[in-house]
């Protein structure tokens, strides 16, 4: 089976990850994509963090109408700090991987990518897939990789905090999956 993964905090999760997920699917025929939420991410800072639990379960409720989709917890049942080499190889060892799991990550993120644990050896075990988060345009990095074309979502997950926090949580609405948008606002997430 041909396997990519899209770990991040997803706190919370949003249309523009799923939009992502499905795009790199359609796009590179990948029979599976595997949503991994962070425990403990390296390189960012967990504001306003909805906790593992909350994180998790929106990020389930978010992929269950996709029977393509699956969420697993290796990084919060791992604990600590998240490093993707670690998943990657624990994935590559639990799923029937048909050659290289694809690693999904966004163009927000190829910046600081050099500095992630143990980079080269990722890139050896993994196909880089770039997707499209700031610009429309392919940015640069120095690893080999493929650019997906997806659309461009004009909104991120602090964004979503900080509206919701600041009492507008309605205008996120359009944002979020209907069970995501209901699961925050029944758990008073963010407020």
């Amino acid at each position: 089976m041909r396997i990519a993964v899209l770990g991040g905090t997803f706190n919370p999760v949003h249309l523009g990850h799923l939009n992502i997920a499905g795009e790199v699917q359609a796009e590179l025929g990948y029979q599976r994509i595997i949503f991994v939420p962070a425990n403990m991410p390296a390189h960012k800072n967990m504001e306003m963090d909805a906790g593992a639990e909350n994180r998790l379960k929106m990020l389930e409720l978010a992929a269950s109408p996709y029977p393509d989709f699956l969420v697993d917890d290796c990084e919060l049942t791992r604990g600590g700090t998240s490093y993707t080499i670690d998943t990657i190889r624990d994935l590559s060892r639990r799923y029937p991987v048909y050659g290289k799991p694809g690693l999904i990550i966004g163009d927000d993120l190829v910046e600081d990518f050099k500095t992630w644990r143990d980079v080269d050896r990722l890139v050896e075990l993994v196909d880089l897939i770039v997707a499209r988060r700031r610009s429309p345009a392919n940015v640069e990095i120095r690893y080999p990789c493929r650019y997906i074309d997806n659309s461009l979502y004009p909104i991120s997950s602090s964004q979503i905090r900080k509206k919701v926090y600041s009492g507008n949580g309605d205008s996120v609405r359009k944002w979020l999956p209907p069970e995501v948008f209901d699961y925050i606002q029944e758990n008073d997430l963010y407020s």
